[in-house]
């Protein structure tokens, strides 16, 4: 009678576990398509608690009072094992509707939804099923006056099984072994789950097959095609990709794809070469403004390292320190970018706005670039006036406070709304733009740029490598758009970038899925 309860109580807490599991994992999942916001999360969330409230209804359908402990085992067996063959089917049924959902001209709102639906309603359904037959079960046979003792029992174990599978999917198996393994791995476990319910209704051999079958087929669905890494590396922050681009650049260069962005683009025997226009533009820019011989810059968010690196090999004294808050990101700038240690270049593995924080006051400056993005947006933490105040204090006089900003070319809310938040602590706020024509689409890049002093021209034509000439927007008629749009100021209190920049994330035009 002992193993009754245990199972009951193993049960609802590895159920709960590997529910929430594959949720976080669902995130990971689809932001190779999507892009990882918090419209993609909420929208994974909305599903994952759909399917678990309509499975809570379906479970109590199932415990009827025709539910004894016998026919109960087999359901829960029954159920965990759905979840095993959905889990299983996950990453599979994404790559197939990919060609559907991923289309140009599909909302990125309906495309966040259906990928959800696609791939995680169903184990949610199955895995929402559960509790409400393990509770059954184990409510008729407490002992009298015990209910309230059992109920509690098993609801912390569902609490704490839950809080377990969120810590183990978010802190080791995203990082460690990546989130197409880590759903095969909730697979197998969930058939081994079904398997410890079929014992006591079927006996110890189809019990054993059962548990044999679910790692098998794991072990072999893992050597499929289909289930191949989409990932170059894979962290707990992104899914890294390295794109060859040398046709493209006439000479051995790599990309650097995060999700479903480009991050940077390295030239293995030029480093100078800068070829995105917006790190050209910045170089270009720092040097009309008197950049010396030995820079001091601090770069918020490392990507392809394009820029540092470049510098590093100018200027064997400068002291360049960058903050990436992503291991892995630094390992395969190193790997794959032809990152090279040098007595320039620091890094710090760690979130930017802490990393500057804990730095003295002095030595200052003379430039601090923020780089950083979660999907098409600046990390709220990097927007804002006290982050603002924070820059200014480590500038040196006159240094310069970069920022790359994707937004929209007719209404870009957001880049108002930080214009006007940077004219609080800063005196001059350019915003700098390529001056030949864009090509189509809604999304393209300014470069702000905040300082005590103003930069002395308003038009740069590049001294090195690509022809290029970039254009500072009047001041005046930048402001008057700020003002005009009614956009906030951004504090830590209240800083709505992800609403602001949805007129971007959420256009099939401007998303860049």
């Amino acid at each position: 009678m002992r193993l009754r309860p245990l199972l009951d109580s193993a049960t609802i807490f590895l159920s709960s576990a590997l529910g929430l599991t594959v949720e976080i994992i669902a995130g990971r999942l689809l932001a190779p398509y999507v892009g990882m916001s918090v419209y993609s999360w909420t929208a994974v969330i909305a599903v994952v608690l759909g399917g678990f409230s309509i499975g809570h209804w379906w479970g109590g359908r199932l415990a009827g009072p025709d539910c004894d402990r016998r026919r109960g085992h087999l359901r829960l067996a029954a159920l965990l094992g759905g979840c095993a063959v959905t889990a299983l089917l996950a990453v599979p049924v994404l790559r197939l509707v990919a060609p559907v959902l991923d289309a140009p001209g599909v909302s990125p709102l309906l495309a966040m939804m259906g990928f959800a639906v696609a791939g995680f309603l169903a184990p949610s359904l199955f895995v929402g099923a559960v509790s409400p037959i393990v509770t059954k079960l184990a409510v008729e046979e407490a002992a009298p006056g015990q209910m309230g003792r059992v109920l509690g029992r098993l609801f912390a174990l569902s609490a704490l099984g839950a809080i377990g599978g969120t810590l183990a999917a978010g802190f080791l198996l995203l990082a460690w072994i990546g989130s197409s393994s880590a759903m095969l791995a909730c697979a197998g476990l969930y058939g081994l789950l079904a398997a410890a319910n079929l014992a006591p209704a079927s006996g110890v051999r189809p019990a054993a097959a059962a548990a044999a079958l679910a790692l098998v087929a794991s072990a072999a669905a893992s050597l499929l095609p289909v289930h191949a890494r989409a990932c170059d590396a894979e962290s707990a922050y992104a899914c890294l990709r390295v794109v060859d681009v040398s046709t493209l650049v006439g000479q051995p260069a790599r990309l650097l794809v995060l999700d479903h962005l480009a991050h940077g683009v390295n030239v293995r025997d030029d480093p100078l070469l800068l070829v995105q226009p917006y790190l050209h533009l910045a170089d270009e820019l720092m040097r009309r403004r008197g950049l010396g011989a030995a820079p001091r810059a601090f770069f918020a968010g490392g990507g392809a390292f394009t820029l540092p690196r470049a510098w590093a090999a100018e200027f064997p004294e400068a002291q360049l320190v960058v903050a990436e808050i992503d291991p892995t990101v630094v390992e395969l700038a190193r790997e794959a970018f032809w990152l090279v240690e040098s007595r320039a270049l620091t890094v710090l593995a760690r979130d930017a706005r802490p990393a500057l924080q804990a730095l003295p006051s002095e030595p200052s400056f003379d430039l601090i670039f923020a780089d950083a993005f979660q999907d098409l947006a600046m990390p709220v933490h990097l927007a804002t006036r006290e982050w603002h105040q924070a820059v200014r204090a480590r500038l040196a006089p006159s240094g310069a406070y970069l920022v790359n900003v994707m937004e929209d070319r007719r209404d870009p809310r957001f880049l108002l709304a930080l214009v006007r938040t940077l004219a609080l602590d800063f005196p001059h706020v350019e915003v700098w733009v390529e001056a030949a024509e864009q090509p189509p689409g809604r999304r393209i890049t300014y470069l702000v740029l905040a300082s005590d002093r103003p930069t002395e021209v308003a038009r740069i034509t590049a001294t090195r490598g690509p022809e290029r000439v970039w254009a500072r927007l009047p001041s005046g008629f930048v402001m008057a758009r700020a003002e005009a749009a009614r956009v906030p100021v951004l504090t830590d209190d209240f800083a709505p970038v992800d609403r602001l920049m949805s007129h971007l994330i959420l256009s099939p035009e401007a998303s860049g899925r």
